[in-house]
């Protein structure tokens, strides 16, 4: 692999800036702009030291050459560089492929119940808690912006914050892939004759905007403040805390009345609005791409019915890549590693074939 012929030189160049600027502790004073910073500097670093281990293995493997005639284990470990060296570029040209921009952002996750009714909803409950053990086990937080919970102790929609807590962390790499329907197949509780059922709850999956993602016009924008409600109808308080923002230009609307304040609720519903706007615009723009580079559109398509949760059987169905498992239990119970590395090997192989054409 030539490095002067490609975008190395231009990456070590970068990493050195972004390493330098990290150093300087007025950076830091400014978090969204360490955090920009640290994002990038974690997703620079593999690349830089694959390509300096490549070199170091070029160095060895000529004096290895070198020496070769004079001593048999030299030449022995010439024929080990090779192979080594094989390895290195081929993970440097995965490390290479186009990345999706958002890899680094956070998450603002939404389960909606779907076909149903109560079942639907108790699902909807069951996938919040598959997706906040999830994020407890790859040490993330969250945060509940809003939810709708109904009597039975079901969810009729919810709406989750999930941030990183280091650079490192890749929380949109990781749930990206999570859109879509989830359709379940259980006995009821409430079932009394032991018949399965077939029900789905919605999910989706948008990376959370910053300020400088997406600039709201406050102009734009049409707020309405009503009386937040609970399960049945019952009253949460007694106070016009709950907001209803309304994007003017493109129709969007976000509803908010977890908080007991209505500014905690504008806040909350602002950080959904943002992301809901910023995915939109992204869309528009993969719409126009080329084929190769809309797969992730189509993965994400919350109308595409992607995974199955089938309880008599304990297993698990990702329609999109054919995995199939059977720990549903502990699925739920947040081990989604599996089924998410599958998605993910899936979309990489996509992406090398695309450039391979």
């Amino acid at each position: 692999m030539s490095e002067s012929a490609g975008p190395l030189p231009g990456l070590r160049v970068e990493y050195a800036d972004v390493e330098r600027q990290l150093a300087d502790p007025s950076v830091h004073a400014d978090q969204a702009t360490a955090r920009r910073l640290g994002r990038r500097y974690a997703e620079l670093a593999p690349i830089i030291a694959a390509a300096n281990d490549l070199d170091a293995a070029h160095e060895d493997l000529a004096t290895a050459r070198l020496f070769a005639d004079e001593d048999a284990s030299f030449a022995d470990e010439a024929v080990t560089l090779e192979v080594r060296i094989g390895e290195l570029e081929q993970r440097l040209r995965d490390l290479l492929l186009p990345k999706d921009p958002n890899d680094g952002k956070d998450v603002i996750l939404e389960i909606k119940a779907g076909e149903g009714g109560d079942e639907s909803a108790l699902f909807a409950a069951d996938l919040l808690r598959m997706y906040l053990r999830y994020a407890e086990r790859q040490g993330w937080t969250t945060e509940v912006l809003g939810e709708e919970p109904t009597d039975l102790g079901g969810m009729k929609s919810v709406t989750i914050a999930v941030r990183a807590r280091k650079p490192t962390d890749q929380v949109w790499a990781q749930l990206k892939f999570e859109g879509g329907v989830h359709r379940v197949q259980r006995v009821p509780a409430t079932e009394s004759q032991g018949r399965i059922h077939t029900s789905a709850a919605g999910v989706l999956v948008l990376p959370e905007a910053e300020d400088v993602d997406v600039e709201i016009d406050p102009n734009d924008l049409r707020i309405d403040v009503f009386r937040s409600s609970g399960p049945g109808g019952q009253s949460v308080n007694t106070t016009d805390s709950a907001v209803r923002i309304t994007h003017i230009p493109t129709g969007t609307v976000v509803s908010m009345q977890n908080e007991k304040s209505q500014l905690q609720n504008r806040e909350a519903g602002l950080r959904v609005l943002r992301a809901r706007l910023l995915a939109a615009a992204q869309e528009q723009a993969d719409a126009a791409a080329s084929e190769s580079r809309r797969s992730q559109v189509r993965t994400v398509d919350r109308s595409e019915r992607v995974r199955t949760y089938n309880f008599p059987e304990n297993r698990i169905s990702d329609h999109r890549v054919g995995f199939k498992a059977y720990n549903l239990d502990q699925v739920l119970d947040g081990y989604l590693d599996d089924v998410i590395t599958a998605l993910q090997k899936a979309d990489t192989e996509a992406l090398l074939g695309a450039g391979a054409e």
